[in-house]
C-alpha cells in the first residue's frame, strides 16, 4: 500500500487486491451519500521504533452498523431508493450500502 499526503489529502493507493478489498470494506464504512460521512480519529500513539502499528477509530459508527454481506447472484444493477445512485456489478460482487441500507438490486 501507498500513502501520499498533500497538505490535508492523503491518499491510499492499494497494491494487491486484498489491499483494493480491503479499501473498498473501510470506505464503505465512512461514507454515507445523504447523513454524514464518519470519521478516522487516531488512537494512542504511533511510535516506529517501539511499534510499527498506527490505530484509528471510526467516530459515529454505531455497534453493530456493520452491513451483511450480500453477494449478487448475476451481472446486474443495484440503486438507492433515498438518492437514485446506481451501480453496475458482476456475479459476485457484494451488493454496497448506500444511505444507511444496502442498495436494492433492479430486475
Amino acid at each position: 500500500m501507498q500513502i501520499h499526503i498533500e497538505k490535508n489529502l492523503v491518499e491510499f493507493t492499494p497494491e494487491t487486491d486484498d489491499e483494493t478489498k480491503q479499501i473498498e470494506a473501510l470506505w464503505r464504512l465512512l461514507v454515507d451519500c445523504v447523513r454524514f460521512n464518519k470519521k478516522m480519529v487516531p488512537v494512542g500513539e504511533f511510535i516506529p521504533t517501539k511499534n510499527k502499528l498506527a490505530r484509528f477509530a471510526i467516530e459515529g459508527l454505531q455497534e453493530g452498523e456493520q452491513y451483511p454481506e450480500v453477494t449478487m447472484d448475476q451481472d446486474g444493477r443495484c440503486f438507492c431508493q433515498t438518492c437514485n445512485k446506481y451501480v453496475e456489478l458482476t456475479r459476485g460482487d457484494c451488493i454496497p450500502p448506500c444511505c444507511g441500507k444496502l442498495m436494492e438490486v433492479t430486475a
